[in-house]
């Protein structure tokens, strides 16, 4: 294979959110083998991108909903590292970057919505976007509107322009405008240049797809559903919408909107359906041209949609896919010396709290190339205190980014040992609680009040020390 060619293959990333244990996975798609797996992971639904193409981005999944805090995990993609772990206020539930890749924003099951700066990490906004949970959220394609996705089937649209504005960070941001149509729970976002006009389509478990237009906010059509929809894809270059449903369908519309003036709808009996899943539809996505599909049965399928034949079925055995993303097999491969300024970008620990701006102060960068001038540590620094005089030693040097990444990996140890500690207090806190009751259980049972301890018997004794000696012989 030549190297060009190489260099444009594609690999699909997928991960679940039942359990940390699946992790993420790397496939080829052309050859179906696993290219890299990453340990840890389970991501919320509409909760994993790819950054700049360089790094995965991942939300975790937090059992306990929005409560008890959450975090967002960063990987270099060519540098197999321990991952840069952010800890959030909150748990987050989807999260997406901007084309760029210089801001990423989050919302939370609260409501709330978090906005980053990637480079130095700041939080720029945090707001209530809405009372009800947060389950999807897409930027435009120009980057200059953020709309987010409701479970009670409202739609929310932000200009960025007043969410990034740091000298108002105090107020909360003007809403474009919103969108009560739905009836469910929103379920997908997409966003398409029609014509001279920029649109957005909205999936939901009412059954329903709509089309709207993005600026306006406008609502242009209506694709009716004999099920619940939840997931939905865009074809690259045809106006082909691809709708996966609860059953396990595909369905596939041709979108004609053109110069539309009033909305319309059309039915299912207008499209024409894929059919390979047994349960329901989790996820779908497009490589090149061809139709990507993830289900609950636990399968993803590539498909060529033009043909309507599945050309490979990947089994995921230890849990069903709830996200897949779309990479350049490129992007794993190491990059040489001469490549590294051209390809360097700063990735940051995300603020947990809004703090007032010192880029100086506090960044823990990951470069997406290996420093060819940085030294690892020795492989006998095993002591913390060792470890300590090395990084402050590097801190009075030029801090290199192998001192910042051994750091921060410090720092996650640190974290990592106080939260062990704490929960086996938690433990011996609670056994001595058990063993002091089980105590006083058995000192009650077994010793029962002396008669001399009885009410009557101490009125007694007080009255007799009331007696003259007199009145006491008597």
């Amino acid at each position: 294979m030549e190297m060009g060619e190489k260099m444009n293959k594609e690999a699909l990333v997928v991960c679940s959110d039942k359990s940390t244990g699946i992790g993420i996975t790397v496939w080829d798609l052309e050859t179906g083998e696993q290219l890299l797996h990453i340990p840890t992971c389970a991501a919320a639904p509409h909760g994993l991108f790819c950054l700049r193409n360089q790094f995965i981005v991942a939300s975790q999944s937090n059992r306990h909903g929005s409560f008890g805090g959450g975090s967002i995990f960063i990987w270099p993609l060519n540098k197999p590292q321990s991952p840069l772990r952010s800890y959030t206020l909150e748990a987050m539930g989807p999260i997406s970057c901007t084309k760029d890749g210089l801001y990423i924003a989050g919302g939370a099951p609260s409501g709330n919505a978090y906005l980053w700066e990637v480079t130095s990490g700041r939080l720029l906004r945090t707001w209530h976007a809405h009372h009800k949970s947060l389950k999807c959220m897409v930027f435009s394609d120009d980057d200059s509107l953020l709309i987010f996705g409701c479970t009670d089937g409202i739609i929310s649209v932000w200009s960025m322009i007043s969410l990034v504005d740091v000298e108002d960070s105090g107020s909360s941001p003007s809403l474009l405008y919103y969108s009560s149509e739905h009836r469910s729970s929103i379920t997908g976002l997409v966003t398409m240049s029609a014509g001279a006009r920029s649109i957005f389509i909205s999936s939901s478990l009412d059954g329903t797809c709509k089309v709207w237009e993005l600026v306006s906010g406008r609502h242009l059509q209506t694709l009716v559903y004999p099920m619940s929809v939840t997931a939905i894809a865009l074809h690259p270059l045809e106006r082909l919408l691809f709708s996966g449903s609860v059953d396990g369908n595909i369905f596939v519309n041709v979108l004609d909107i053109g110069a539309v003036e009033d909305c319309f709808i059309t039915t299912e009996d207008q499209a024409f359906v894929l059919k390979v899943h047994n349960e329901s539809i989790t996820a779908l996505t497009f490589s090149g041209f061809h139709l990507i599909s993830a289900s609950e049965d636990f399968t993803f399928c590539l498909w060529d949609t033009i043909n309507r034949v599945v050309l490979r079925r990947f089994n995921n055995r230890k849990g069903a896919v709830t996200n897949m993303v779309v990479i350049k097999q490129s992007s794993l491969f190491p990059i040489s010396n001469h490549q590294r300024v051209t390809h360097q970008f700063q990735v940051s620990l995300l603020q947990k709290y809004p703090q007032p701006s010192n880029p100086g102060k506090g960044m823990a960068t990951f470069l997406s190339f290996p420093a060819s001038h940085s030294k690892p540590p020795p492989t006998h620094f095993l002591g913390n205190n060792l470890l300590d005089h090395l990084i402050s030693g590097s801190e009075q040097e030029e801090q290199t980014p192998a001192m910042l990444q051994t750091k921060l990996e410090k720092n996650i140890d640190d974290r990592l040992w106080v939260t062990s500690m704490t929960k086996h207090v938690m433990e011996i806190s609670k056994h001595l609680q058990c063993r002091l009751l089980d105590m006083m259980q058995c000192r009650l049972v077994c010793n029962p009040y002396e008669p001399d301890s009885s009410p009557k018997k101490k009125r007694h004794k007080i009255q007799s020390q009331n007696q003259t000696p007199t009145e006491q012989s008597q």
